[in-house]
């Protein structure tokens, strides 16, 4: 009798922890989600400090959280620490497998390293998604990558695809120009950079591009305009410089 008891016990103690385990996994899953949603506030003002603060708190209470790996993979991004932020995107993948955000965000962390070829695996694994609900931005990116290796062919049609789903993508526009101007096909670029133009009139590299597509085809006083347009958006930038510089040799 005395070893039922003890027996009895012994369950009892072991229930109670399990649920004691439980409950307290709850309460840090629960607290690490509300300090997350306060490092996304601060990373959508873009106080990429205070956010990493906020994320490294709420990895500390519950880290197996593939959104918070990837919001930590998109910080360290944010402030250049491209390894870093690879880490945690794989982090994301590998809790969360179909995490298709997080599989396009290495991807254009390995395109800011330059690695064309390891972004292009992963941003193939993402536009084969059907389930993703923006493919037209890993075609762009999928397109830049391709543009960067040379392969213009590959590029030119990744970017179509891109624009087939969101006609009026800027990142993608301005890519398929850039990849028309880099084939000799100077026409075409001037339209689709015009029609890029149109629909963001104050991002001053299109005009930047513009006006090369217009030098190209010999039209220098689009070409004068559109330097100077560039000078008249961004007019303490490197860009500037580079557009002033443009500009002086038109006159000459």
């Amino acid at each position: 009798m005395k070893r039922n008891k003890l027996l009895w016990t012994a369950w009892v103690l072991l229930i109670f922890s399990v649920v004691s385990c439980a409950t307290n996994l709850e309460t840090r899953k629960r607290q690490s989600e509300a300090t997350r949603n306060l490092g996304e506030a601060y990373m959508v003002q873009g106080d990429y400090t205070s956010a990493l603060r906020e994320f490294l708190k709420a990895e500390k209470l519950y880290s197996n959280d593939p959104y918070l790996q990837n919001d930590l993979g998109l910080t360290y991004m944010a402030k250049k620490k491209l390894d870093l932020a690879i880490l945690h995107f794989k982090e994301a993948v590998e809790i969360k497998p179909d995490y298709a955000p997080a599989k396009n965000n290495l991807g254009t962390a390995y395109l800011a390293k330059k690695e064309w070829d390891t972004a292009i695996k992963y941003f193939n694994d993402v536009t084969g998604d059907l389930l993703y609900a923006t493919p037209h931005y890993p075609l762009a990116n999928l397109g830049w990558a391709y543009y960067n290796k040379k392969e213009y062919v590959l590029a030119e049609k990744s970017y179509l695809e891109s624009l087939k789903i969101e006609p009026r993508f800027i990142i993608a526009l301005r890519g398929l120009g850039q990849t028309y101007i880099a084939v000799g096909r100077i026409p075409e670029a001037v339209k689709t950079l015009e029609k890029a133009v149109k629909n963001s009139p104050r991002f001053a590299a299109l005009y930047f591009d513009l006006g090369r597509a217009y030098f190209l085809s010999r039209d220098y006083k689009k070409a004068l305009n559109a330097y100077n347009k560039v000078m008249e958006l961004a007019p303490d930038s490197d860009l500037a410089l580079k557009a002033r510089e443009k500009a002086r040799k038109i006159k000459k």
